[in-house]
């Protein structure tokens, strides 16, 4: 017998000052059952940062050709593409190809900066592409958070990022390892 997606509920409450971006979204998420609850919370994340009505979750791991999160444009053209993990560099190479803007987010701690030294060379050519680490100890809260109906609240101001679930708060301080020139 196969294994099922899990299925999340998400009220996602997002106050983006870096943006002035302020919205509410009602976000349904299926985790594979491969995933962890770490790598789906950090999608969430992900989903925070760049919040947009046209930003959508795709069908992830399931489908080689997709990215977590996309932004398409009004022609299907990809604005925004966001994977989440550690691809290797073929990967990143047909997103930098496919998409305006790449955004990767890594987690992990110890892997995450094992495969950034294996990898770092190779992906300074790409001008489109943002690589942002999610140091481990943000990840592992984020991951702790999970609940099947979950009532999430994000204020963004200069970099920063405050997140609320219930009666728990914290901060993240993402580290860009690369941005664009």
């Amino acid at each position: 017998m196969a294994l099922t997606a899990t299925i999340f509920r998400i009220n996602l409450q997002i106050a983006d000052m870096d943006r002035n971006y302020y919205a509410e979204h009602q976000l349904t998420l299926a985790r594979h059952p491969s995933e962890t609850n770490e790598r789906m919370m950090v999608r969430v994340l992900a989903f925070a940062l760049h919040a947009d009505e046209r930003l959508t979750f795709t069908k992830g791991l399931c489908v080689d050709d997709e990215p977590d999160l996309w932004k398409r444009s009004l022609t299907e053209e990809i604005e925004l593409w966001i994977d989440v993990g550690l691809p290797d560099e073929r990967r990143v190479r047909k997103a930098c190809n496919r998409a305006t803007q790449v955004y990767l987010y890594t987690y992990g701690g110890r892997g995450a900066d094992l495969w950034w030294q294996k990898n770092n060379a190779k992906l300074q050519r790409f001008a489109n592409l943002h690589v942002v680490d999610v140091p481990e100890d943000a990840s592992k809260m984020l991951g702790s958070l999970v609940d099947r109906s979950m009532q999430l609240q994000f204020t963004i101001q200069d970099g920063a990022i405050w997140l609320s679930c219930g009666e728990q708060s914290c901060s993240i301080n993402l580290r860009v390892k690369k941005a664009p020139d």
